[in-house]
């Protein structure tokens, strides 16, 4: 018997690509698909923790060392690892959870420049999609914390929808923690005397959505101090 997002599949599948692009309902089906298929896959992994970055960060910078350490840690803590399945920060996050014999999750997008799946992903928790949007539920709903390395505008995009949803409180609070004052600083800053000095676009309390910090050590810790207090549980 076929499963709900493979019959979704097929009826998209069954329109000619001209009939697709005449109607965008038919997109409808093919978006469905990956929402039936994240929600199938994801609902049965457990406690994991996202963590984000560049896809260009190369092996021996730093930050790559860093999120390899901090995903072994979690594994440690028993938690799983979510990514985004690509290279760079992602690979050196799968990496650790695989070296830490964790869940290793991996949410890919398919581009038409980047990026193939990393090698260290487990091959049943592998799920690639067409949709950022799609993608991006997946990573909120199934994460108990996001730890944002450094990254580009994706890494940025992902920040902020997730300290979006939680101050308007579309979903419950969870830690947000960014690794690597350096990097970080100027951006807080510009949030601090720009966003609610000057332009009162935010409110003080705003600032406690995130916590900044420099060490693996830091970033695990504050993970697991947060689910001493509350339950693990999907954010909606």
């Amino acid at each position: 018997m076929e499963k709900p997002a493979d019959l979704i599949k097929d009826a998209f599948e069954q329109k000619t690509w001209q009939e697709i692009h005449i109607t965008d309902s038919w997109r409808v089906f093919k978006i469905l698909s990956e929402f039936v298929e994240g929600f199938e896959k994801l609902a049965r992994i457990g406690p994991c923790v996202s963590i984000f970055g560049s896809a260009r960060t190369k092996p021996d910078n730093k930050y790559y060392k860093m999120a390899e350490e901090i995903a072994f840690k979690l594994t440690q803590k028993g938690y799983g690892v979510i990514t985004g399945g690509g290279p760079g920060i992602m690979e050196a996050a799968n990496k650790g959870a695989w070296r830490g014999k964790g869940k290793s999750v991996g949410i890919n997008i398919d581009l038409p420049f980047e990026q193939k799946p990393n090698p260290y992903i487990d091959s049943d928790k592998l799920i690639t999609f067409d949709h950022f949007f799609v993608r991006k539920v997946m990573f909120v709903k199934y994460a108990q914390g996001f730890i944002v390395m450094p990254g580009g505008f994706g890494t940025f995009d992902e920040l902020f929808e997730a300290m979006t949803l939680i101050q308007t409180r579309k979903i419950g609070k969870f830690p947000i923690i960014l690794v690597g004052k350096k990097y970080w600083e100027g951006l807080i800053k510009w949030i601090k005397e720009v966003m609610l000095e000057q332009e009162h676009n935010i409110s003080p309390q705003d600032l406690d959505l995130f916590t900044v910090v420099d060490t693996a050590d830091e970033a695990v810790d504050l993970i697991d101090k947060f689910y001493s207090r509350y339950l693990l549980s999907p954010n909606f």
